[in-house]
């Protein structure tokens, strides 16, 4: 359970954590807002991990098929570069 605190401004609600001063928003309820917290707090990258540490922890591949421009998963027949 997190312990944040749901606003409600002109264009919606908004949540923040006690000590931190950065509203996360805007949400259509205050559900969703809730919604959005607790799903927040189990993933927040921890303080100077890198973008390929944290895609390594999640299990993504970090080689990029150039013909689609996705993440390769799982198995792939052989890429070679013909000249």
């Amino acid at each position: 359970m997190v312990d944040g605190q749901i606003i409600l401004r002109p264009d919606g609600y908004y949540w923040c954590l006690p000590n931190d001063m950065q509203e996360i928003g805007p949400f259509l309820s205050v559900e969703e807002a809730q919604a959005d917290m607790q799903a927040a707090s189990g993933e927040a990258p921890e303080p100077g991990e890198t973008l390929q540490e944290a895609e390594s922890e999640l299990g993504i591949s970090d080689w990029i098929d150039p013909d689609t421009g996705e993440p390769a998963e799982g198995w792939s027949n052989p890429h070679l570069d013909r000249d």
